[in-house]
């Protein structure tokens, strides 16, 4: 690992051992590549849906529903 990132590690561990630190880091940054995906997957829809907008809008206000529940 990075020099820079074990310093920032340890400055920001807190209680945690430098392990947990890093094992809740990488579950965020895995959290927030899903979330990329979900968004990229939904934009992909979006542009391949039919131009009805009350359709479009049911399913958008569905899928934020969705995400809010994660």
């Amino acid at each position: 690992m990075d020099r820079e990132v074990l310093a920032e590690i340890r400055r920001t561990q807190g209680a945690l051992s430098q392990s947990e630190r890093v094992n809740r880091l990488l579950r965020m940054a895995l959290d927030l590549e899903r979330r990329a995906a979900l968004e990229r997957e939904a934009a992909s829809f979006y542009r391949s849906a039919p131009g009805d907008r009350t359709e479009r809008g049911a399913f958008e206000s569905a899928t934020i529903e969705s995400l809010a529940r994660d």
